[in-house]
């Protein structure tokens, strides 16, 4: 019998708190050699700018052998008012190979993306930082918002999208409760000049603030840009700060944000100080004093869904929550 588990049931068995341990835990075992993640096969749409991304991963301590399918459409929201991220994960025994649970994806993805920026948070931002510049008003950002909060003791945001409306609905859902003051920038200088985080979810293909605006001592974390020839990042931010990426392999391979740099030449290979795993097992240091800036760059790695979609089985099975299908039959 194979589980399967909708987009709400995946979103009720979720916390921000879990997904952020079990994340670091994934990049632990990369870094000690017991994960397996072969480079993730894309494919770029020409219909609507589409992409799509198999990723598979195993995690053997976390008991995980998945395999997630995600496609990005960014014109979604705008031509047809749905979300930009649709996937699906497939979440197999790692004794027998059987399919055990396919899940709807896009929370998983949406979830996971959060936590490793508050695991590169936790590790590189300053201990004191309260501040959030916030650019992109979509679901990503909002799960980004979710995680930084989790970390550090966040009182403040200033958020900046294109599209005003989106960001003035998120202005008012994250202040309702009043334990955050949210307010929309007008440009995004505005969002970066008083910041002491600074994240980008965005689909945009071009730098989407001025690095010369940065405070030193501000974190950054950049996870929207995905391809080689999409950037969030202007050269100075990049060149100016100490570069943690997600993966060193598939930054070199996919992150516009590093590989633009590199091109023009304005940092070099080894200006890439460590991979997030490395800070987090203390192989390498992450923030060295009050003033430096930090950048944390991530493309997604595979292992981020196993570790989810693994706790998500897990719960589902332990609650009872899920549809039982035979494929036998």
């Amino acid at each position: 019998m194979v589980l399967f588990l909708s987009q709400s049931e995946v979103n009720s068995l979720l916390t921000m708190r879990e997904c952020i341990d079990v994340v670091e835990e994934g990049f632990r075992e990369l870094t000690f050699g017991t994960a397996k993640l072969p480079r993730r096969v894309s494919l770029q749409i020409p219909v609507e700018d589409g992409w799509l991304g198999v990723m598979p991963a195993f995690l053997t301590h976390a008991g995980s052998l998945a395999t997630k399918i995600v496609t990005v459409y960014p014109h979604n929201a705008t031509k047809y008012n749905i979300p930009s991220v649709s996937a699906a994960i497939v979440l197999n025994n790692i004794e027998t190979g059987r399919v055990e649970t396919v899940m709807e994806g896009s929370q998983v993805t949406a979830m996971r993306t959060g936590a490793v920026s508050g695991v590169a948070a936790k590790h590189l931002a300053r201990h004191d930082a309260t501040r959030v510049g916030l650019f992109g008003a979509g679901v990503q950002a909002r799960k980004q918002l979710q995680a930084i909060r989790e970390v550090r003791k966040i009182t403040s945001v200033a958020v900046y999208d294109t599209n005003k409306e989106l960001a003035k609905n998120l202005a008012a859902q994250a202040s309702a409760d009043g334990s955050l003051t949210v307010s929309v920038a007008d440009n995004p200088d505005e969002a970066v000049q008083n910041s002491d985080i600074v994240i980008t979810a965005t689909t945009s293909s071009t730098p989407v603030f001025n690095g010369g605006v940065l405070r030193p001592g501000t974190h950054v974390s950049a996870i929207g840009a995905f391809t080689p020839t999409m950037r969030e990042l202007d050269s100075t931010t990049v060149s100016t700060s100490k570069i943690v990426v997600d993966s060193i392999e598939a930054a070199l391979e996919e992150a516009g944000d590093i590989l633009i740099p590199l091109k023009e030449g304005v940092i070099q290979r080894q200006d890439i100080w460590a991979e997030l795993g490395e800070i987090v097992t203390g192989r390498k240091r992450g923030r060295t004093s009050e003033e430096e800036k930090t950048v944390f760059k991530s493309v997604g790695l595979g292992i981020q869904d196993a570790a989810v979609a693994k706790l998500v089985f897990q719960k589902a099975r332990s609650q009872g929550i899920g549809t039982q299908f035979d494929f036998e039959k």
